[in-house]
């Protein structure tokens, strides 16, 4: 095995560990019902505000490609998710996360920062986000699950219907030459770890 394939499998191997670790500390053990309920429409409000602005910044970038109609495809079906979950919060008197300034700022640079590497750049990173979101929505769903089915009936279908639009951009992005991005792997890898932290500290600030 030569010294890159060590250093992949490496980076492979961290990472995994890293995403099992914050999938384990955001288990909803210990949590009650409302507990649950006010984290999970707290982190997914501060999320999908995260993907439209990430999804801002692409467009602002790349509109005017011949990638621009996919990017806001996307967008928009993201803009709908953020408006189901503003419409969740006061229903649920759930208060948002502290650090929306930053997600505001954070995801429009993540965006435009990577649809300045082109459209395989833009591509990459939506594989990247949308990997965890869906990996995410997953957690949440069998969360729900164990804890009431029947009490839980329309947050679950809301999150299943979102976790397939997100797996749709997640194979849009690789339809449409993800991988042929610049250093991929580093890159998605990076993107992934830092939408995990977000998670992390979006379900608790």
């Amino acid at each position: 095995m030569n010294r890159l394939s060590k250093v992949v499998i490496n980076r492979l191997i961290r990472s995994h560990t890293t995403a099992v670790a914050f999938r384990q500390a955001s288990s909803s053990a210990g949590l009650t019902t409302d507990q649950l309920i006010s984290r999970i429409i707290r982190v997914d409000h501060a999320g999908e505000l995260g993907a439209d602005r990430i999804y801002a910044g692409q467009m602002a970038v790349l509109g005017n490609t011949d990638v621009g109609p996919i990017i806001k495809e996307m967008w928009d079906q993201e803009k709908e998710h953020l408006e189901t979950f503003e419409k969740l919060m006061p229903e649920n008197r759930v208060r948002p996360t502290a650090l929306l300034p930053f997600w505001n700022v954070a995801g429009f640079a993540l965006g435009a920062g990577s649809a300045l590497l082109g459209k395989e750049g833009a591509m990459a990173c939506t594989v990247a986000v949308e990997s965890v979101i869906g990996e995410h929505y997953n957690d949440q769903i069998r969360q729900l699950l164990e804890d009431d089915p029947e009490k839980h009936e329309e947050l679950l279908k809301i999150l299943k219907k979102f976790r397939d639009d997100e797996q749709h951009h997640h194979d849009t992005g690789l339809e449409h030459d993800a991988e042929k991005a610049p250093l991929y792997l580093g890159l998605t890898e990076a993107i992934k770890a830092g939408c995990r932290v977000a998670v992390w500290v979006a379900e608790r600030v």
